[in-house]
């Protein structure tokens, strides 16, 4: 007999595991615990157990993004896969390739999860949902370019309210590229200045509308800056869309009736409400009218014109006499200006100019008074009675009766 490494006992063990055709694809019935995902790899770690036993299993990221559902401990599920062996600790553990819902299906119970975990991060709650704009100017649509949902919504608002401006904003709405486009059409519809977006398609099966149950679309009519109008299917229909939109209406007819007013009750709102304005107008005119009455009675009677005469007379004699001290006041204040310019003019350096003197400064116009100030060469300014002159010094000469050559 020979002697095996631990490493050939495994590697045997696990050939063994191989090679019986039993064990290469199983079912299996039972409730997983301990599960793990690693978010780098993708690969999911667990165990499946029953009321005796329990067995360990891997499933990797290949297998597990297909996955409709997001599998949870205490979960029942049938799984399928295979039997191996890890030869590195040597313990056996199944490779699921599948894993099911026991009882439940995968479908609906992943729309089961997706709506309680929206629940959760408060989607649905009525207190963040907004009021429609009761006039909008701009209204968007996000539904198929070719669908009868979008002919019949444009009918419906041209008829009832033909004053707002209406864009279509086209998507998939079937299909497994619609969930990103109808979200990619809600964002560029709320960023487009719509006051209020119609976001839905006609009925059909359940399979036909899943695109507006994927959280994708959720999300994008959470975060639309606008109200929205979910509007998919028909009345007995129900989606997650619907249920985080600001406002669900059964059909897209349903949707642009609640979306606008009918303009033609605008009007005979408008008409009525212009006839209770004109009585209330002209019962308020007669009401003002008739004060004015009593009040002028009243003033007759109080002999306002004689008062405002003696007023008159009162302010006529109070001008005639402020006036008068005016006049007054002014002649003495012009008798002091005639001395007072009078005495400034013996004294005015203008006046002895006009005499024949004349006044001498130096460039940089201060007055000389003595010859000492003087040096050869500088330059003066010379001002007479009428004009100036500028001359050059020659020669100076600090005696009394000398004159300067200038």
């Amino acid at each position: 007999m020979s002697i095996l490494t631990v490493s050939q006992l495994n590697r045997y063990v696990a050939m063994r595991f191989q090679a019986d055709p039993k064990l290469r694809l199983v079912l299996i019935r039972g409730e997983i615990s301990n599960f793990k995902c690693n978010f780098s790899s993708g690969h999911c770690y667990f165990s499946v157990c029953d009321a005796e036993s329990t067995v360990r299993a891997v499933m990797f990221r290949s297998y597990a993004s297909r996955l409709k559902f997001t599998p949870e401990n205490g979960m029942h599920v049938i799984l399928q896969a295979s039997v191996t062996v890890y030869e590195p600790s040597g313990v056996y553990q199944l490779n699921v390739t599948d894993l099911q819902p026991d009882g439940l299906g995968a479908q609906a119970l992943a729309l089961q999860q997706r709506r309680e975990k929206l629940a959760k991060l408060g989607y649905f709650d009525a207190e963040r949902k907004r009021p429609i704009p009761p006039m909008p100017k701009k209204i968007g649509i996000v539904t198929s370019a070719s669908g009868a949902a979008k002919h019949d919504m444009l009918q419906i608002l041209e008829r009832r309210y033909p004053l707002a401006e209406v864009c279509v904003y086209p998507c998939l709405v079937q299909g497994d590229s619609a969930p990103q486009s109808i979200a990619e059409a809600l964002t560029i519809a709320g960023n487009d200045g719509c006051d209020v977006i119609l976001m839905g398609r006609g009925g059909g099966a359940s399979e036909d509308l899943s695109a507006f149950q994927e959280e994708i679309v959720a999300h994008a009519i959470y975060c639309s800056p606008v109200p929205v109008i979910s509007a998919v299917g028909h009345e007995t229909d129900h989606c997650i869309a619907d249920a985080v939109a600001d406002l669900r209406a059964p059909t897209p007819s349903a949707a642009a009736e609640l979306a606008v007013p009918d303009i033609r009750v605008l009007a005979q709102t408008l008409a009525l409400r212009k006839k209770q304005l004109d009585g209330a107008f002209f019962a308020l005119f007669d009401q003002k009218q008739q004060k004015l009455s009593r009040l002028m009675n009243r003033l007759q009677m109080q002999a306002v014109d004689r008062r405002v005469e003696i007023q008159q007379e009162r302010f006529l004699s109070l001008n005639r006499r402020f006036r008068a001290a005016m006049e007054r006041t002014l002649t003495a204040k012009q008798q002091d200006w005639q001395m007072l310019c009078a005495r400034l003019e013996t004294v005015s350096p203008i006046a002895i100019l006009q005499r024949g003197y004349s006044l001498v400064y130096d460039p940089e116009g201060k007055l000389i008074r003595s010859s000492g100030d003087l040096r050869p060469e500088d330059r003066l300014e010379i001002r007479f009675a009428e004009g100036s002159c500028t001359a050059v010094v020659k020669t100076v000469e600090l005696q009394e009766e000398s004159s300067d050559e200038i």
